[in-house]
């Protein structure tokens, strides 16, 4: 059961624009059985050139229904269905977003047109709508008007529907299966069966061969589906559809993935790693000497130039942290950036603080243990190996901490090296320390289990 949709609307962007037609056909796998139009109040300013494009003015939507008021309509005439479009990610995004603002959570399976088109018809210039319905003798009319462009979706719908069973004998294949007639034409299905469900880091290619996007996971196979099934947001859609060729490599730990994906993503910058925010930690700590001597914190946002000496995910955890420190270490609420005044801090007044913030306490006495409280940001032990699991039974992997920093990770057989030292040192392959690389170190150590941590 199939909900042949289009819709016109005021822009491109879904965030911004707003919805202006909907075409909603009921469509049974052979036939049509109901069908629902109407023009959309998008409660803003149609521009000139859309309504030039489409022929919806400002003037025949403004008694038309607000969006709120057909979505129960849409609900059900998509509910239990599959979500059917040409170019399915702008329609499917745009309602998904309209929903949104109405506080629902719009999810249904698609299929695009477009794709399955391009997997069933090949050899066509030109898979847009207009293009392909010439190409197919399919009469639009109406072009850019949602009911006319549905229709013509749904005539189109059912050519592919019969090639895909005259390629299948009978049985529905493609068509059937939404989740792969999303996929990249180019994309090799085969490839994707032989994913393993196992700790890796893996990679998207585009048509053209360039790196897209790198990931890791502590399951290859399963993360790797997910991105190929994923229709949450437009962002993910739009990597799916660009999705031409995977690669993969199994680290054996979740650890070594999480390094190697750090690195990999700065060496490389793929399109859609540079898309994200470069981290969730915004915030840090901070440390430097004023011209008395004092040891001072502070904590503020980062940039890149930062160098931290932690970093927090939100401004209250950095506050909370440096109050956290205050009290075990008996420190001045001024020299933490947390009390501004031109004299002493109120822990002072109130004979908590010892006075550092006034001259009371020599810098030899506070900076005693102002630098002991940042240990708390560096690793108690300064060389020392995590080991955890290999690729295989008989291996191990080995990341190695040499004077408190990441020097790099590596592999060894258990059997043909009995273990020494030595040759953990040998196996590791350098690379450089940054504050990311710390970050997930100390993350990973607080938060999971390694087979050993061997000092050295």
């Amino acid at each position: 059961m199939y909900s042949i949709i289009d819709i016109e609307t005021t822009g491109g962007s879904p965030r911004l624009e707003k919805i202006t037609e909907i075409a909603i056909y009921l469509h049974d796998g052979e036939k049509i059985t109901d069908e629902y139009v109407t023009l959309v109040n998008p409660e803003r300013n149609i521009p000139y050139f859309i309504t030039n494009l489409t022929g919806i003015t400002n003037e025949m939507v403004e008694n038309a229904p607000r969006f709120f008021e057909i979505a129960r309509v849409i609900v059900e005439m998509t509910e239990g269905r599959t979500f059917v479009a040409h170019n399915a990610r702008f329609d499917y995004s745009f309602i998904r977003q309209e929903f949104k603002s109405l506080g629902f959570n719009f999810r249904r399976n698609i299929i695009d047109t477009v794709a399955l088109s391009r997997k069933l018809l090949p050899g066509h210039r030109s898979y847009s709508l207009g293009k392909i319905c010439k190409d197919l003798n399919i009469n639009i009319n109406g072009r850019h008007r949602a009911a006319g462009d549905a229709l013509a979706t749904a005539k189109l719908f059912e050519i592919l529907n019969a090639r895909d069973r005259e390629i299948n004998m009978g049985k529905p294949g493609l068509i059937k299966n939404t989740r792969l007639s999303k996929l990249n034409p180019k994309l090799n299905l085969e490839k994707i069966e032989n994913v393993p469900d196992v700790p890796g880091v893996y990679y998207f290619y585009n048509e053209i061969g360039d790196l897209i996007y790198i990931g890791k996971s502590r399951n290859l196979q399963q993360r790797i589906n997910t991105h190929l099934s994923n229709n949450t947001t437009n962002r993910a859609m739009e990597m799916r559809d660009q999705i031409a060729d995977i690669d993969w490599e199994p680290t054996g730990s979740e650890l070594i993935a999480l390094l190697k994906e750090s690195c990999e993503i700065k060496q490389n910058k793929p399109l859609y790693n540079r898309a994200q925010r470069r981290t969730n930690f915004q915030w840090g700590i901070f440390s430097y000497v004023d011209g008395k001597g004092y040891i001072n914190f502070r904590y503020d946002q980062l940039d890149d130039e930062d160098k931290p000496l932690s970093v927090f995910t939100s401004k209250e955890k950095a506050r909370s942290k440096l109050e956290s420190l205050i009290e075990k270490f008996s420190l001045c609420q001024k020299l933490c950036g947390l009390y501004e005044t031109s004299g002493a801090c109120f822990h002072q007044q109130v004979g908590i603080c010892r006075g550092a913030c006034c001259g009371y306490e020599s810098p030899e006495d506070y900076n005693e243990r102002a630098s002991r409280s940042t240990e708390e940001f560096v690793f108690s032990s300064r060389n020392f190996f995590i080991i955890d699991k290999g690729r295989c039974e008989d291996e191990r992997c080995a990341v190695r901490i040499f004077n408190g920093k990441y020097s790099g990770f590596g592999y060894f057989n258990i059997n043909d090296m009995g273990f020494g030292l030595t040759a953990v040192h040998e196996c590791i392959k350098l690379s450089g320390d940054n504050r990311d690389i710390q970050l997930i170190l100390k993350q990973y150590l607080k938060s999971n289990r390694v087979e050993k941590i061997i000092e050295f």
